[in-house]
């Protein structure tokens, strides 16, 4: 479990298929000596299980699930991207409950600042719609935000400087893919409403 609050950006220090799987490593001086082989972290939203951690680097194993439902398998030597460290049970939950179970990635449509604040308009596909309400929490890339807009095919969020500052939105281009996690309470109201009907 995880609150969407971006502890690290991290940097991919190489990204490797072969006959046993794929291999990310990341640079995260800052999480890396805190962390245990076995411990989860968030990776652009995306619950992973350090395999190896040390000299300030942590490696993954990608599953192929994983790579086909997610923006990981975009990622190349260098690219930033977001990390947090699984909540503790003494710890402040400053974001919205985020598990880390990716949902789709989605298209960016619009990046454009207004004023000091930007504003992030994304794609929102039919099969996925009923998951989003105004006001209502979502993770971008493992970033808790609040839906401001919700339109025709797509939804809006409006990111603060030190969000943008702190995460890899820094970087965000129109046409990029992001990870999406709608908030778990509308999944299990879902899967509740169809068991009573």
């Amino acid at each position: 479990m995880f609150t969407g609050l971006i502890e690290e950006l991290g940097s991919v220090l190489g990204i490797h298929a072969s006959k046993s799987g794929t291999q990310l490593e990341i640079a995260a001086p800052r999480i890396a000596e805190d962390l245990q082989n076995g411990d989860s972290v968030s990776v652009n939203g995306c619950c992973l299980t350090a395999q190896t951690t040390s000299d300030g680097a942590l490696a993954f194993h990608l599953l192929e699930e994983t790579l086909e439902r997610t923006n990981l398998r975009d990622l190349r030597r260098d690219s930033p991207v977001n990390l947090e460290r699984a909540l503790t049970a003494s710890g402040r939950l400053g974001g919205h409950f985020v598990q880390g179970h990716v949902d789709c990635a989605l298209r960016v449509i619009s990046f454009a600042e207004s004023g000091a604040d930007t504003r992030l308009e994304i794609e929102l596909p039919d099969a996925f719609a009923h998951y989003a309400a105004c006001k209502g929490s979502i993770a971008l890339n493992g970033i808790s935000l609040t839906i401001a807009e919700l339109l025709a095919g797509s939804f809006a969020v409006w990111i603060i400087p030190h969000t943008r500052r702190q995460t890899n939105l820094e970087k965000l281009q129109e046409g990029d893919l992001l990870n999406v996690e709608f908030d778990i309470i509308a999944k299990y109201v879902e899967r509740m409403l169809r068991r009573m009907l």
